[in-house]
């Protein structure tokens, strides 16, 4: 009893002070990727692990590691230290709790367990409007040419926020590890409904998202007759309410839609809304669920839309995409590999950091040259 009481105010202590940093006056917190707040769960993560006598250290990337051993062939537990705008409290945290836990339990107990706790940098999309970057660069499951020109809150770029910080878009792939256990609490309700204190990941979901923009004409809404508006909201309206339609139906699947970003344009009161844009998350362990809800989603944009088509040509390949589209964006679209390449456009080539603020044009000829070895 004696030793579960202090190992109950030794969560209390860590939970506090994690608690401290990032938290809101309605009771939630708030830590961006890369951002001072996160910067200072990482500081806070080295100082608590630095009790347990750990070694601390940092990769290439930002993400930190506590060791209390140099051996490979070790276990890994961990999570995230940032959050989503008003976030939960515990989300992440108890992940890396749960190993600084283990760690002081095996230096208590004399067990030798060759063990990493990982904190792992920007796992939200909060602030880029991309997840899992420290763990997804390390694995080499997210590249640098697909996240360098993405843009924080702020406005800086991904790419010279590493540069500012030392860091960098290329790290070695992580090594040694032999097993990796990550402790996380129910963002749902199922297992309190079940009435189930722990549930074991069987599937993750896997995520397909849109950031979408309807243009209507932005006018006076006392002066101007209902049948002679283009009400940019009201199609946004009618797209959300299909958009749950289509989640309820592929629910047999275990799959769900969401639209949880609406951000309208002008947003005043006697203004016909001329612009809006919104976030769509669609996400299911089903492949065929999540085609059929992703094809649902295209032709309900279709229905309402008067949909501009531009038709670009990759090595002579025709493809479609939207006006206003990066070269970046139209090689993610279409998946083509973007390792050891060149790439010019019009027979102008394009530095690889100037893809994502290249704009294509309709009948843009892009020619993709790979390099291979031999003569």
């Amino acid at each position: 009893m004696e030793h579960q009481i202090a190992d109950i105010q030794y969560c209390e202590r860590l939970f506090q002070r994690f608690y401290e940093i990032g938290s809101t006056p309605q009771g939630g917190v708030t830590r961006l990727g890369y951002s001072e707040t996160e910067d200072a769960m990482h500081e806070a993560f080295r100082e608590l692990a630095g009790e347990l006598g750990a070694r601390i250290d940092t990769d290439e990337v930002g993400n930190t590691y506590a060791a209390n051993t140099e051996e490979t062939g070790y276990t890994l537990i961990g999570s995230h230290l940032d959050s989503v705008i008003e976030g939960g409290r515990y989300d992440g945290v108890a992940g890396v709790m749960a190993g600084l836990m283990v760690m002081r339990w095996a230096k208590e107990d004399g067990i030798r367990i060759p063990l990493r706790v990982g904190a792992f940098r920007c796992e939200e999309s909060s602030n880029f409007g991309c997840c899992t970057i420290g763990s997804g660069l390390i694995t080499h499951e997210v590249y640098k040419q697909d996240i360098g020109h993405l843009m924080a809150k702020d406005g800086e770029s991904l790419e010279s926020i590493f540069e500012r910080r030392g860091l960098t878009l290329h790290p070695k792939k992580i090594s040694g590890l032999q097993r990796y256990l990550e402790l996380h609490i129910e963002q749902g309700k199922v297992l309190e409904e079940c009435q189930t204190e722990v549930g074991i990941v069987g599937t993750i979901a896997g995520p397909i998202r849109y950031r979408l923009e309807l243009r209507g004409m932005a006018e006076h809404s006392g002066a101007t007759p209902m049948d002679m508006r283009s009400d940019a909201l009201c199609a946004a309206a009618e797209i959300i309410l299909e958009m749950e339609k289509i989640g309820k139906w592929e629910s047999a699947y275990q799959s769900v839609a969401t639209v949880g970003v609406v951000q309208n344009h002008p947003n005043v009161l006697n203004v016909i809304p001329g612009r809006v844009e919104l976030g769509v998350d669609m996400r299911g362990i089903d492949q065929g669920s999540l085609d059929r809800m992703e094809r649902a989603f295209k032709d309900e944009v279709s229905k309402r839309l008067n949909y501009q088509v531009m038709q670009v040509f990759i090595n002579d390949k025709s493809f479609e995409c939207a006006p206003g589209t990066t070269l970046h964006e139209v090689l993610a679209a279409n998946a083509i590999p973007t390792g050891n390449i060149a790439i010019a456009v019009d027979f102008n080539v394009i530095p690889r950091p100037d893809w994502g603020k290249t704009v294509l044009q309709d009948g843009s000829k892009i020619i993709v040259i790979k390099a291979v070895q031999g003569g």
